[in-house]
């Protein structure tokens, strides 16, 4: 894999690293309690909320990019994809967790990713809400950083599959029969699943495992390098490369995630 030189790697980061402030000072200033919702599925009983927030985040946040690396690539969910002149792209889902912003959960959040010839290399993760944000380092870590203080993020290993802290969530896209075939996974799915949230919870050592089908890419993207820098695993429940996006597993160690994979396979 290519890597970024380490001046190009401090000036994606700090550019990144300021993104928060300034969406949440748009957010709260001239967006919040001013949201239109539309269902983007073409199906008759599809529901895909999107709302004007979400198209505003998006496009704020590529003129931003686009001022300062004009030659970068954008591939975000809500506009077309601008292709990428140098390698680098910017993958964006300006509100992750629509269905929760819209009931008013704080739980929904800003995902941004920068990937270098296809691989995801710096994510971020902002949670307006909640007033914290997560983000990988130059130096391989990943980092929470809240009241302007960093903190490294690192796993809780685990090996038991019984004792461990278990999410996950369908989205109803796996059947009653098929969850039936993992019942063995599904009993102990024991603590909430909040979209973004809960890949981060267990990059802080919160939760062990997190399973959830049909993410996006710009859904994992930014999540592929906040769990690995923080020692965690993560796949598609076929145990290959998340990227593509899909049915995704993350786990907090080898052991555990080899052990969920076995039994993932009669819906994988």
């Amino acid at each position: 894999m290519d890597k970024i030189n380490k001046k190009n790697q401090l000036k994606y980061y700090k550019f990144l690293n300021s993104l928060p402030k300034k969406i949440n000072k748009l957010y709260f200033k001239k967006l919040a309690g001013k949201f239109k919702l539309h269902n983007k599925s073409k199906k008759s009983n599809g529901f895909d909320p999107v709302t004007n927030i979400d198209q505003s985040i998006e496009i704020f946040l590529r003129k931003e990019i686009t001022k300062k690396f004009p030659k970068d690539g954008v591939i975000g969910e809500e506009f077309k994809t601008k292709k990428t002149k140098n390698g680098f792209t910017w993958v964006i889902d300006p509100i992750d967790g629509t269905r929760s912003f819209v009931i008013g959960s704080p739980t929904w959040s800003n995902l941004i990713s920068v990937n270098y010839k296809n691989e995801p290399t710096f994510g971020l993760v902002n949670f307006p809400m909640l007033k914290k944000y997560y983000i990988t380092g130059t130096n391989n870590n990943s980092y929470l950083v809240e009241n302007n203080k960093f903190k490294k993020l690192k796993v809780v290993k685990s090996k038991s599959l019984n004792n461990s802290k278990i999410s996950g969530n369908f989205f109803g896209y796996l059947s009653l029969e098929e969850q039936k075939k993992i019942s063995k996974l599904t009993r102990l799915m024991r603590y909430p699943c909040s979209d973004a949230l809960s890949y981060c919870q267990l990059c802080e050592g919160k939760l062990n495992v997190v399973l959830q089908c049909r993410n996006k890419i710009w859904d994992i993207h930014p999540i592929i390098t906040l769990v690995k820098n923080s020692g965690g695993h993560i796949t598609n429940w076929k145990g290959k490369d998340p990227k593509a996006g899909g049915s995704i597993l993350v786990s907090s160690s080898s052991i555990l995630h080899k052990k969920i994979l076995k039994i993932l396979k009669p819906v994988s």
